[in-house]
């Protein structure tokens, strides 16, 4: 899978390997902020104001947000030196589901990112990826006053399938975020070994 091209010198520099991931889940569950902890260039974040029109955004349980994002955020991470992954966080409130038939093409898999002050926000990000094959671990954002949960009791809570990892992770760390993005391409990577096993 590695490319390798001829510098000035002849000598030879490898391209890395760029794979594209989705960052979604629902309204307020830290995608924009997972994406721009870790990302190595600055990210490029379509936040903007919440309307306050009534019955637009449901803040409950996150009611000191104030800003939500309304395209996608952007960002890039590099693995190693011959693996770069391409973030793309998903818009949370479902008048923007429209968009993300069109950010969803050519991704490799998903981190979905739950809160479990509003667990119930992930399911419609979780039957998305079942629906279309698309691999994908489940991210739980620990906030610091807020209980934990085991992630078993995560699983059997969103009724997933079985050997869907299950991460406690906080959003705002840079190195957890990343061990979750380590741990998507290893969950893909066993499920195309056993998927090529079976042909």
């Amino acid at each position: 899978m590695d490319s390798v091209r001829s510098d000035r010198n002849g000598g030879s520099s490898r391209i890395p390997v760029a794979l594209k991931i989705l960052i979604a889940g629902g309204f307020g569950a830290g995608k924009t902020t997972m994406v721009g902890s870790v990302s190595e260039i600055r990210p490029l974040q379509t936040e903007e104001v919440l309307t306050g029109a009534e019955g637009a955004d449901d803040v409950s349980g996150v009611e000191g947000k104030t800003t939500t994002t309304v395209t996608m955020d952007f960002g890039r991470i590099t693995i190693t030196e011959d693996l770069q992954l391409y973030l793309f966080g998903t818009p949370g409130q479902d008048r923007f589901w429209f968009l993300w038939d069109e950010l969803s093409q050519g991704a490799l898999g998903a981190v979905v990112l739950a809160d479990t002050r509003r667990l119930a926000d992930c399911f419609p990000s979780i039957d998305y990826f079942e629906q279309r094959g698309t691999p994908f671990v489940v991210a739980v954002n620990c906030f610091d006053t807020h209980h934990r949960f085991a992630p078993e009791a995560v699983a059997r809570a969103l009724d997933l399938d079985p050997g869907v990892p299950v991460v406690l992770f906080d959003a705002r760390d840079q190195v957890a975020a990343r061990n979750v993005l380590i741990e998507l391409v290893e969950y893909v990577a066993r499920r195309q070994l056993t998927s090529a096993g079976r042909r």
